[in-house]
């Protein structure tokens, strides 16, 4: 491989300059061996954040991230397999009943996933409020799951582009995250490297998501898109609306259990919605023909989640964590529901003790806000508009003053929103 100096590197992507494949292939692997150092990567990440990239700098990246690590093959897996990604929101449990349906229309699902950070969840910490739940699993456990069950939620194994595990936590800490190169990258290093055969994006839009404005995320998603192509990944994106949560309960435990009521033919309406929506758009991007709506209805769906849980030491039968503190925060005046901000839900969701602020900081299980009200719904003095729940009733006033600013009464109904506002093929 060629050598470069990391200072030249950085210049010519400072002064807007296209960087060749050998300096992409060079810099990714020094930096995640050590030679580059994080200062140096710091400054290359403003530079492709203030400067952006062409998509064949985009692409090479990517591969470069991938061949940091291995690759694994599921060439050996009988089904056709089909995974989803969500770039991150508020009450956002959609991969928990999504992973077992998909699994019970027939397809094999690799789900690898993460866990929360600031104001969004993580798919990790829901799972393992079930007793006995474990995210970590070998190679070997991995495919003989996908085989067994047809369905897996587990965390990436350390050898999965560690280039992106090292860049992502510089880049949190350097203002760079909103890069969308370095966001695309660092998502699809991953679900490529992870060797499923098709991939559907969930990129949400609104308060509660990364991205904020439509534009964004269309770029965004629409990089991603040709990134699979490019790898041999079937690949499609939905953009849907967060700027609501989604569903009633946010938090782990409870959003455990709203996605079990799913599974059981209950459930908020937004979240069968958006569970049937991706699960159609993964079947068909594997080849599979089948109707999720019949299969959850038929109850194929929830034995299969009791089959992936029990698979990964947990007991599906166990009694969920329970916060200790509760309090239900009441409307004060007669009116309708205008707003149910996803954003402020999610931070008083972390003040509970739902979220965490450092990757290294524990969760409470038991913690999070389960809304009573959604927009559009009428309301009387006195209804309940939402429940606080958490260990520590030191935290219930910052979380109380965040969620009642969150939630707003008013006199005329909100304009109806659509769930998925576009989709990138």
């Amino acid at each position: 491989m060629t050598e470069f100096a990391a200072v030249d590197v950085i210049r010519a992507k400072r002064d807007g300059h296209r960087l060749s494949d050998a300096q992409i292939d060079w810099v990714v692997d020094a930096y995640t061996r050590g030679v580059v150092a994080d200062e140096q990567m710091s400054a290359l990440a403003m530079a492709i954040l203030l400067r952006g990239m062409e998509a064949g700098e985009i692409a090479r990246w990517t591969a470069a991230m991938i061949a940091s690590g291995e690759r694994l093959d599921l060439s050996t897996v009988t089904r056709p397999t089909a995974d989803k990604h969500s770039t991150g929101g508020v009450g956002d449990k959609i991969t928990l009943p999504l992973t077992p349906l998909v699994a019970a229309c027939g397809a094999a699902v690799p789900q690898l996933s993460g866990r929360g950070l600031g104001h969004t969840g993580g798919t990790l910490d829901k799972l393992e409020s079930i007793p006995g739940w474990r995210a970590s699993l070998a190679n070997d456990e991995f495919k003989r799951q996908l085989d067994d069950v047809g369905a897996v939620i587990c965390a990436a194994g350390e050898g999965l582009a560690p280039a992106d595990r090292k860049l992502y936590a510089l880049r949190d800490v350097t203002g760079t995250v909103e890069a969308i190169p370095l966001i695309a990258s660092s998502i699809m290093s991953k679900k490529i490297a992870e060797g499923t055969g098709a991939l559907v994006l969930d990129v949400k839009v609104g308060s509660g998501a990364f991205m904020k404005d439509l534009t964004a995320a269309r770029e965004l998603a629409a990089t991603m898109v040709q990134l699979g192509k490019d790898s041999g990944v079937t690949t499609i994106a939905l953009l849907t609306d967060m700027n609501t949560p989604l569903g009633l309960a946010v938090g782990n435990a409870v959003e455990v259990a709203e996605s079990v009521e799913v599974l059981a033919g209950g459930g908020p309406a937004d979240v069968v919605e958006l569970t049937l929506a991706l699960a159609r758009e993964m079947l068909a991007a594997a080849g599979l023909d089948a109707d999720p709506a019949q299969v959850l209805a038929s109850g194929a769906a929830m034995d299969t989640w009791r089959r992936m849980i029990r698979a990964q030491g947990g007991d599906p039968n166990a009694p969920l964590p329970v916060a200790r503190e509760t309090e239900v925060v009441r409307a004060a005046a007669d009116g309708v529901v205008t707003a149910v901000d996803a954003y402020g839900i999610g931070v008083a969701a972390w003040r509970l003790g739902a979220g965490r602020a450092r990757k290294e900081d524990p969760v409470s299980f038991g913690a999070g806000v389960v809304l009573k009200v959604k927009p559009g719904d009428p309301v009387r003095a006195g209804d309940a508009l939402f429940e606080l729940r958490t260990d520590d009733p030191a935290r219930l006033a910052p979380a109380r003053e965040t969620a009642a600013q969150a939630v707003t009464v008013g006199d005329a109904p909100p304009a109806l929103t659509q769930l998925v506002l576009d989709r990138i093929a």
